[in-house]
């Protein structure tokens, strides 16, 4: 799928581009190709007008057709340097009478040259005669015509050359651009293919963890409907079995749901001056039973009056949802340290517990929902590996990072960054 989206984007933009560099090879092509044919003409027009002038053949055109080589050497104004020109005249029949010229040039070419003029259907033309392009203007000239040749073969070489540059340009254009624009491509649709991607594992572990407690629940309504002669309070364990995966059910729905809201509001939520210090020692105050009935050791250094601006409510929630943790996973016999410190413009939160800790191959991942070291002891405390994934959430939208350090076997540390 995401190859076909990347191939189209491609597709697509060197057909754009494509368009635009057409568009403009040929606009660049046409007002060129004017300027040139403008050039040719009104160079025609000049020489035409010197082989009028009273002394513009030199010693004036031989008749019968003979060649005359005027004294160009001889005037004060030579037609136009650098070009090749010669004047014909012939008459009504078009038929050579005499010529102007300085070059050497037999009679054959004069002939074949008036020949091409005389075929044209209107009176200015080109054509090619012995691989050079002639420009002609025929004029009526009493009962003939005169008409002059100029030798375009240079600028018909450069509109040409223009053609064969636009192409090769135009090409290499392309092969650059189709490079870049697939390098770009695959850019643009990676994290489009990652979102993709946990989207999909996303869908696949919401719908495995809301499998088990459906099927319980089915389970437990089946054996109630089996037993409908029974009393409501001799069948009380399948409605408590029922109730509690309902609960469950819940409990994960409004998790989802959460980081949900999470993703949408993010960068909307009021955010207020709060006092750091008072809300960590709040969630410790109401954990510290918990940790006494599970004989856990648990202390704390909490720096007063540190303040921020966010929400109090999602701070409460990062430090109840890593104290819960280390309460759970902290071995038995084990302690718990929370510590909140000023770090020079930021304030650290630290929660380390002592127990089994992470391997390593599962501390780059640990933070993903559903994500669980070890699925097997999560089940057992009831968790379902959303927490860390709704921690590192709100930490993010207060601009804050959070991080993982574990030693197997001995200490897990969670350090949360706030500016």
């Amino acid at each position: 799928m995401f190859t076909k989206l990347r191939n189209r984007f491609l597709v697509l933009n060197l057909v754009i581009i494509s368009f635009m560099m057409l568009v403009a090879f040929v606009s660049i092509y046409t007002i060129t190709y004017q300027n040139v044919s403008n050039d040719i003409d009104m160079e025609l027009h000049r020489i035409e007008d010197f082989y009028h002038k009273p002394d513009g053949g030199g010693g004036g055109p031989k008749k019968g057709g003979g060649k005359l080589q005027p004294d160009f050497m001889n005037q004060a104004e030579p037609p136009v340097e650098r070009s090749v020109s010669f004047r014909l005249q012939a008459d009504g029949q078009w038929k050579l009478t005499a010529t102007d010229s300085r070059f050497d040039m037999d009679s054959d070419f004069y002939q074949a040259a008036l020949a091409k003029a005389a075929a044209a259907s209107s009176g200015e033309g080109q054509f090619s005669l012995d691989g050079t392009r002639w420009a002609f203007l025929a004029l009526p000239n009493g009962d003939g015509h005169s008409v002059v040749f100029l030798d375009v073969t240079a600028q018909r070489k450069f509109v040409t050359n223009l053609v064969y540059t636009f192409l090769a340009v135009g090409l290499a254009m392309l092969i650059v651009i189709y490079f870049t624009s697939r390098f770009f491509a695959n850019r643009a649709i990676a994290p489009v293919r990652e979102a993709f991607d946990k989207q999909k594992q996303f869908i696949a572990d919401a719908s495995h963890e809301l499998k088990t407690p459906l099927a319980v629940i089915d389970t437990h309504a089946d054996v109630l409907l089996a037993n409908g002669e029974e009393t409501v309070r001799s069948q009380a364990k399948w409605l408590h079995h029922i109730k509690s995966e309902t609960e469950r059910m819940k409990t994960l729905t409004n998790e989802l749901l959460y980081l949900t809201r999470m993703g949408d509001t993010r960068g909307d939520t009021l955010f207020s001056t709060i006092n750091v210090s008072e809300c960590v020692e709040s969630v410790i105050l109401t954990m510290e039973a918990v940790a006494y009935e599970k004989e856990l050791t648990l202390r704390y250094d909490i720096e007063p009056n540190l303040t921020m601006r966010g929400s109090a409510e999602q701070i409460k929630q990062i430090v109840m949802i890593l104290l819960d943790n280390a309460i759970k996973y902290s071995g038995p016999n084990g302690s718990i340290h929370v510590a909140l410190k000023k770090r020079a413009h930021d304030m650290q939160l630290t929660v380390a517990n002592t127990g089994e800790g992470i391997a390593a191959e599962h501390l780059g991942r640990i933070f993903d929902r559903f994500y669980r070291a070890d699925a097997s002891r999560s089940r057992q405390h009831g968790g379902y590996g959303l927490g860390l994934a709704i921690a590192k959430a709100i930490v993010e939208q207060h601009q804050g990072t959070i991080t993982v350090r574990s030693v197997p076997g001995d200490t897990t540390t969670f350090l949360v960054q706030l500016p």
